[in-house]
């Protein structure tokens, strides 16, 4: 008697913590999630370098210019050479700077092959930002009505939980003017603590289901937010035809796939650039400066300084390399082909799964129907055997063998409604349709 009040205590005071949680909508799930979440951050920032690298000088159309400067020092002892015209211990310096420029002029278009992967390579980044960004948006809306569903299932579970304690409170007082059977008094007092049991599962649940909400969108783990959106709500008409058609354009996996192949044709023509002849140019200024100087008498001391100016053109073309150019050209086109492979392949699983998932899709919203009705008639089952507990034409146990039909059911139409969800958004992602348009 003096244990059932604790485990009573326990769930209000774990009721109070969960009231003065930060409410969260799903929208606003959704926009912490685009501004903390690290992968989309990440992709951002590989944006960023994809965009800078994307320029003409990177692909090798401008020129480089360099500044070299060389300073020596050498000493040359000739005390011993009788044969030299600068007998005696010689101290040379000499200080060479030199300014030089480099420019490919044609090198078989391999610049514009190289602009142009460049280019792929930008819209590849994005096209993968974006790609996070639906697998992050579909996870945060799974992760959330997680939340929600749990959140849903512990406020039903404490409704019983109430009711039990009602019913407890009732027989105590029949018990007390002795009109009451202890055995069903003991029944309904094991069915509190189940049902105080189930509670404080179902809070832990829904705990850890805020927290994988928290670590999604990047908060401490001690960050729980209240979930505010409901889990019964209309969704969205979609139209499967049209869905279909566009299938192929709007899968962002596709978008994806396809910027791969026009990788790989650049890939070859680029291999293919070094089958020509490269012409270059080359110009530049060097100043020369020389001095010398006898360290021992110091009797021979002069400098030389001279000036040079080049310019020049080279033309270079290989001849023979074992084949090695022609074999890469042979396996960027092989690429091109994985490349148009993977595509279709793609394309087969695509199809198939969003087959299954319209299928899965149309099916769960048939369950919707049947397991509201269930609930209906299971919730009806329980108020009359209830009323006929009440009046001692049913037995303790059989009122407890339908409350438990009508828990299971409420459980059961709670789990489905949040599995047409799921393949709900799984469709939409599928389709291209879940973007950040989904947010709004």
């Amino acid at each position: 008697m003096n244990k059932l009040p604790m485990f009573i205590v326990f769930i209000l005071c774990s009721f109070q913590f969960s009231i003065r949680a930060q409410d969260l909508s799903l929208q606003d799930a959704i926009n912490l999630a685009l501004e903390r979440n690290y992968q989309i951050l990440i992709s951002n920032k590989q944006i960023d370098i994809a965009d800078k690298n994307n320029k003409w000088s990177e692909a090798g159309l401008f020129p480089t210019v360099s500044l070299n400067a060389t300073f020596n020092n050498v000493i040359q002892d000739n005390r011993d050479n009788p044969f030299t015209f600068t007998p005696g211990l010689i101290l040379q310096q000499s200080f060479q700077p030199s300014i030089n420029l480099n420019w490919n002029v044609f090198s078989g278009f391999f610049v514009l092959m190289n602009k142009q992967r460049l280019d792929y390579l930008e819209q590849q980044s994005r096209g993968n930002a974006m790609l996070i960004i639906e697998n992050t948006v579909l996870e945060v809306i799974k992760v959330y009505y997680t939340a929600v569903l749990h959140k849903e299932k512990l406020k039903f579970l404490r409704e019983l939980l109430s009711f039990s304690r009602e019913r407890i409170a009732y027989f105590e007082v029949k018990q007390q003017y002795g009109s009451a059977n202890s055995l069903e008094l003991m029944q309904f007092k094991n069915q509190l603590l189940s049902d105080s049991m189930n509670v404080l599962l179902q809070e832990m649940s829904y705990d850890n289901a805020r927290r994988n909400l928290s670590l999604l969108l990047n908060f401490e783990i001690d960050t729980l937010f209240n979930p505010t959106d409901p889990l019964q709500f209309t969704l969205p008409l979609v139209d499967f035809d049209q869905l279909r058609k566009g299938l192929y354009e709007n899968n962002r996996n596709l978008q994806n796939q396809y910027l791969n192949l026009n990788l790989a044709e650049t890939n070859t023509k680029i291999q293919q650039s070094f089958l020509y002849p490269v012409v270059a140019i080359q110009a530049g200024y060097q100043y020369s400066n020389n001095s010398f100087r006898e360290l021992e008498n110091n009797l021979f001391n002069a400098s030389i300084s001279v000036p040079n100016y080049f310019v020049g053109a080279t033309f270079r073309y290989n001849l023979y390399n074992n084949w090695k150019s022609k074999r890469a050209v042979e396996v960027a086109k092989i690429n091109e082909e994985i490349a148009q492979m993977n595509i279709e392949d793609l394309k087969r699983s695509v199809r198939n799964n969003t087959e299954t998932l319209i299928s899965l899709f149309q099916m769960r919203n048939r369950l919707i129907e049947v397991s509201g009705e269930n609930i209906i008639y299971a919730q009806k089952l329980y108020e009359m055997t209830s009323e006929r507990f009440n009046f001692g034409s049913v037995s303790s146990f059989d009122l407890l063998n339908v409350r438990n039909q009508y828990l299971q059911a409420q459980l059961n139409h709670l789990d489905t409604q949040y599995s047409r969800i799921e393949a709900f958004y799984e469709l939409f992602r599928i389709g291209g349709m879940l973007s950040l348009e989904v947010a709004n």
